[in-house]
């Protein structure tokens, strides 16, 4: 085969063609310890509790194989790219799970960009300073996004990208009255708990949401795909590093107030909140550093968003946070907007709109190089999720104790008025999340290292009326003597360390 300059090293022309192609790919092996909760890409905060059976130690290993095929064409390079691979995860139990993917699939020819890429809102590159990415961040590069987007050139280095892409959703959380009180007006039983917009029996539920314990977010209560996100970002590349700015543009579209009230199909009769446009918006920074030592740098973003919180957290699966320990719990609640019916029927009762979730990072990070092999990343990153008045009553009301535990726990989360839940005091649904880490790498050559990580986060949580776990935050236990657990103030502090080992099949 003929080697082919024209796009850098590895590329060689395809036998009778003008087509130049490169084969690559990367093996990899890591083992990490601590509060991982069994999981190297959720983390210590999805449904952790703590117990004989959390497991801290957990292995996983990745192989991909990537082809990158180019030509020339009148309007400039034709290009298509593919990574597919396979991830084996190993918690002790066995054989286990074996997971392929294509993470990177993808054209571009003549300024636009079409298939499964990193989004063009991101710019901090979580993987090039951190084994673990926990925390909050809009990066999506490892999973990919799907996005279609052109991008014009307009010299000296800055560029303009703008087009759609998949929409980035967590979940919208729908109260559905009508509430059980007692005596003293108190909530003691939502007939409807479940945080996905939809009634107890429909067939629109794709499952529970936080409230009924479960941990993972698949998307719930939103309806049909309407719209694709739009992105735009403005960058520029230069010797000291780049810059850029960006937005997005959310669609929400909550599903009805009750799918199943009197059996209408698809609940038609009940009404529905109305379209919410979500946005955010964000800037990142990278400055090279070559005068400390060669390969030195700084990158940093910041995000704010209202109603489209993947923006803050571009992971494959958007997660709740919650962990349990022996006599403490911390929990925040994750969602784009909340809404809620006093009866579960627009015509008969109070309705709220869909209350959008207000929330903003930052990340920050610093490669050091010690010597040409030797280099360390510092990491440190904050975030924020606040609900409105309105939003946070919903949530409260959702999470009041049920008949069952309300003598018992001294009360409820909310009580009701006109209908619709109103917060006790002391019950708020706001949280923070941050954390620091420090990874060390040694280049054995350019295309083999080994490293290791240490990483700290801190969860602060929401907080209960009573003191105690709130009823439907139930952590993944089902008994209820599980959520007598104070939410301390102090929230929750994890440590994970991890090994890893990677080979490139190309420098």
């Amino acid at each position: 085969m003929k080697v082919c300059s024209l796009y850098g090293a590895g590329f060689y022309y395809m036998p009778g063609t003008d087509m130049c192609i490169k084969i690559g790919g990367y093996m990899r092996a890591e083992a990490a310890w601590g509060n991982n909760n069994g999981s190297l890409t959720n983390g210590p905060f999805t449904g952790q509790t703590d117990n004989r059976d959390t497991s801290n130690f957990v292995t996983r290993s990745r192989a991909y194989i990537t082809a990158d095929a180019r030509e020339q064409t009148a309007f400039g390079t034709a290009r298509a790219y593919v990574a597919i691979g396979l991830a084996n995860n190993q918690t002790g139990f066995g054989q286990g799970f074996n997971t392929f993917n294509a993470n990177r699939a993808f054209l571009q020819w003549a300024g636009f960009t079409a298939g499964i890429t990193a989004s063009f809102y991101d710019f901090y590159n979580n993987a090039a300073t951190a084994f673990r990415t926990y925390w909050f961040s809009s990066d999506t590069a490892d999973g990919g996004q799907w996005v279609a987007s052109y991008t014009w050139q307009l010299g000296n280095g800055v560029s303009f990208t703008v087009g759609a892409e998949d929409r980035r959703n967590t979940q919208i959380i729908g109260a559905q009255g009508p509430f059980g009180i007692d005596a003293g007006g108190i909530i003691t039983a939502p007939i409807a708990a479940l945080s996905n917009g939809c009634g107890t029996n429909s067939a629109n539920c794709s499952g529970a949401g936080i409230l009924n314990g479960a941990t993972t977010i698949a998307n719930l209560g939103y309806g049909g795909y309407q719209a694709p996100d739009v992105v735009a970002n403005i960058r520029m590349d230069q010797t000291w590093g780049s810059a850029q700015v960006m937005g997005a543009w959310h669609l929400l579209n909550p599903e009805y107030f009750n799918p199943t009230l009197d059996g209408i199909p698809g609940g038609r009769s009940t009404g529905h909140p109305g379209n919410e446009n979500g946005w955010a918006v964000g800037a990142g920074l990278r400055l090279n550093f070559p005068m400390i030592a060669q390969g030195d740098y700084l990158q940093t973003q910041v995000n704010y968003t209202q109603g489209a919180l993947r923006y803050m957290w571009g992971g494959s699966t958007p997660t709740n946070f919650e962990r349990l320990t022996s006599n403490n719990a911390a929990f925040g609640i994750f969602s784009d907007c909340v809404f809620a019916s006093a009866t579960g029927n627009a015509n008969t009762g109070a309705t709220t709109g869909c209350e959008l979730t207000t929330g903003w990072n930052v990340n920050a990070a610093y490669e050091h190089y010690w010597t040409p092999s030797f280099h360390e990343s510092f990491v440190g990153q904050y975030g924020q999720v606040r609900y409105n008045d309105q939003a946070n009553n919903i949530l409260c009301g959702l999470e009041s104790n049920t008949a069952g535990l309300a003598s018992i726990q001294g009360g409820s989360q909310a009580h009701l008025v006109n209908g619709l839940p109103v917060a006790n005091p002391g019950c708020s649904n706001n949280f923070n999340l941050w954390g620091a880490s420090t990874r060390l790498q040694w280049d054995v050559t350019k295309s083999f290292y080994l490293g290791v990580e240490i990483v700290y986060e801190h969860l602060d949580s929401a907080s209960s009326a009573t003191g105690t776990l709130p009823a439907g935050i139930s952590l993944g236990s089902t008994s209820p003597a599980n959520r007598f657990v104070s939410v301390g103030s102090d929230a929750e502090n994890v440590w994970v360390g991890t090994f890893r080992m990677h080979k490139d099949f190309l420098p």
